[in-house]
């Protein structure tokens, strides 16, 4: 039996696997905590959706795919902040309109160039066609973006917050604001050739989702964000070899499985503590109001 559970270790494109699901989780999740608590959501699947022209265009012209995806989720995060502060419109319409035109213009041009790489592939990833090369640069980058966030977590953490208090006691908060983008841009195009463009947000927003339910201290935030980040994908991975599936949908299974959970019993924020508190507070009532009125007149005066 033990046997059969550690077999998955012992084969080399599983190894790839699992080492890129852990450290694409963890940027993730650190990057989710603060997706989660600014509310942009929506700007990580408008990014993630957005890469695509780039990335049709790099396999086009023959430049690196990273860069070519880069430059695109730059664009788009660019372009949604422009047009949100130049604009009456609010920055979820912006983005709306953003990443679903360049995703349009990416399924355009791919339908016209000649590329020899699947669309399946580039929507949903390939995590166990990788190599130990593509698996260190995603290691790389990752490092990297957990070092700026982690560094500059206090100030992002009040920009995200209050914005104008922020930019009140001096701090860079445009800077801020376009760095964030950044950062996330690099993690979704890190995480491109494991999990593809339409499963990336699920590891951008639920790890953090799922921490905001449990606590409401940003440091344990991180460190539970991390945690279930790294326990899904690792489960995810090892489940897809024994349930012949694909290692990324099962990935994000996963995290909504533990996030259902969560949502149900976290022990302050959860639906049955809330259900608690609110029969508490219906019997309360009903008690208080079923009290004899000069029992309760004698009491007060008392």
């Amino acid at each position: 039996m033990f046997n059969a559970l550690i077999e998955p270790l012992t084969i080399d494109f599983m190894q790839q696997a699992l080492l890129m699901a852990v450290l694409l989780s963890v940027a993730a999740a650190v990057l989710s905590c603060l997706l989660v608590l600014r509310g942009w959501a929506l700007m990580g699947d408008a990014i993630s959706h957005a890469v695509l022209p780039g990335i049709v265009l790099a396999y086009a012209t023959g430049i690196p795919i990273v860069i070519g995806a880069f430059v695109a989720g730059l664009f788009c995060s660019l372009a949604t902040g422009y047009l949100t502060e130049n604009s009456r419109l609010k920055e979820d319409t912006v983005m709306g309109v953003v990443f679903s035109g360049m995703f349009g213009l990416g399924v355009l041009l791919f339908s016209v160039f000649d590329i020899d790489v699947h669309l399946h592939e580039i929507l949903f990833g390939d995590i166990l066609g990788l190599s130990w090369s593509d698996v260190w640069k995603t290691g790389a980058i990752a490092a990297a973006c957990c070092v700026v966030v982690l560094i500059k977590r206090r100030d992002l953490l009040v920009m995200a917050f209050d914005p104008q208090h922020a930019q009140s006691i001096g701090l860079p908060v445009r800077l801020l604001h376009y760095g964030l983008l950044v950062v996330l841009s690099v993690v979704i195009v890190a995480g491109l050739k494991a999990v593809g463009i339409i499963l990336v947000i699920s590891l951008l927003i639920a790890p953090g989702a799922i921490a905001h339910l449990l606590t409401d201290r940003f440091d344990v935030m991180l460190a539970l964000a991390v945690l279930v980040s790294v326990l899904c994908a690792i489960a995810g991975v090892m489940a897809s070899f024994f349930l012949d599936s694909a290692p990324a949908p099962t990935i994000v299974l996963a995290l909504m499985i533990v996030f259902i959970v969560a949502f149900i019993f976290a022990p302050t924020h959860g639906l049955l503590v809330r259900y608690r508190l609110r029969k508490r507070a219906v019997e309360a009532t009903t008690q208080l109001a079923s009290r004899p009125v000069g029992k309760s007149a004698s009491k007060t005066a008392n």
